[in-house]
């Protein structure tokens, strides 16, 4: 039998809702920390065994129903001859920003499996330490968000730099974003093919742009990456924050499951992303500091509005913040599970 996560993107009736939490491995967890304590960041992922232990740890602690790899979305940049800095209370950092179509020109295509292969490893490894129902979740960044890093030099809210490419020099901007999907499909696929049950794509800042303005700069990158783990007989996740706007647009760029942040209600959601997807989400992250009576209300509304149809994967509308009480994560998990049990 597939992972219950596997079987609920098919849109399969399952014996419950699964769960799981985008950051799940991460600062919120002291086990992390303390090997953070130790290891940089990138240098985790030059291991494979510390990359399987960080991505296991919430698993082990609160029983979810997944393991996504840990990783970082610029994870394979570097190997595209492009080094990045990861800058704490900033996020990537890249000292000389792609701007020209010279800069486009000097990014490589890696051999991807080589630039990566602890990563790869480290998804064999979980996989074989996970039950048959719990999935590995594999991931990428989405094009845009990763591509605004490159443009912008560091994270942007406006990424001024990065549409005055799009509009202004669309042959650069095409440039890259080819070079990137091309990268980013192998990466996707290599996943697949170490064992990733499920990819998704996590385009964090694709709600900085319009509509149209998303079909046409971006969308054919996005379905490329897509198309490329369901060649292989994958299941994907699309996920954007801020995307409430865009989502009929992501689910037609592709993905079997649509992820949803907390910004919209989930039944509303569903029915933009279209009945033929399945989604994921999507309580707000901050809720997890407030009473429990209060978690377990917004909780019990968006169960509601999934209405029991398949489909529906329970995560929050973003990733884990870091100073999350983790024993709050594995009582929500817990809850979910009871409340959606067949």
């Amino acid at each position: 039998m597939d992972p219950l996560l596997v079987r609920t993107a098919r849109r399969e009736v399952v014996e419950r809702t699964p769960v799981w939490f985008m950051r799940q491995a991460g600062r919120s967890l002291p086990e992390y920390r303390a090997i953070r304590e130790k290891h940089a960041f990138f240098e985790v992922n030059r291991s494979a065994e510390l990359t399987a232990e960080v991505t296991l740890q919430p698993v082990r602690r609160h029983d979810v129903d997944a393991a996504v790899m840990f990783a970082d979305i610029m994870t394979p940049v570097p190997p595209m001859g492009l080094p990045v800095e990861l800058v704490e209370g900033v996020g990537p950092v890249i000292a000389s920003p792609v701007r020209t179509a010279a800069d486009v020109a000097a990014l490589q295509i890696p051999d991807i499996e080589a630039a990566v292969a602890p990563i790869l490893e480290g998804i064999r490894i979980v996989r074989r330490e996970l039950r048959p129902d719990q999935a590995v979740i594999g991931f990428c960044g989405g094009p845009f968000t990763v591509a605004g890093y490159l443009v912008e030099g560091k994270p942007s809210r406006e990424f001024t730099v990065t549409k005055s490419m799009m509009y202004g020099a669309p042959e650069v901007w095409h440039g890259l974003m080819e070079k990137l999907a091309e990268t980013f499909s192998r990466y996707a696929v290599a996943q697949v093919r170490a064992g990733a049950d499920i990819v998704q794509i996590f385009d964090s800042w694709i709600g900085a742009l319009s509509p149209s303005d998303y079909r046409e700069f971006v969308a054919p990158y996005s379905r490329r990456i897509l198309d490329a783990v369901r060649a292989e007989g994958t299941p994907t996740i699309h996920f954007g924050t801020g995307a409430s706007t865009l989502l009929g647009e992501l689910a037609e760029a592709g993905g079997d499951v649509i992820g949803l942040d907390w910004r919209i209600g989930l039944d509303d959601g569903w029915k933009l992303a279209g009945d033929d997807r399945a989604v994921q989400g999507n309580l707000d992250p901050a809720l997890l500091f407030a009473p429990w009576e209060r978690i377990e209300a917004a909780t019990r509304d968006i169960l509601a509005r999934a209405d029991g149809r398949p489909g529906h994967i329970f995560n929050l509308g973003h990733g884990v913040l870091p100073k999350t009480d983790p024993d709050v994560i594995g009582r929500l998990r817990a809850f979910v599970h009871e409340q959606t049990a067949r």
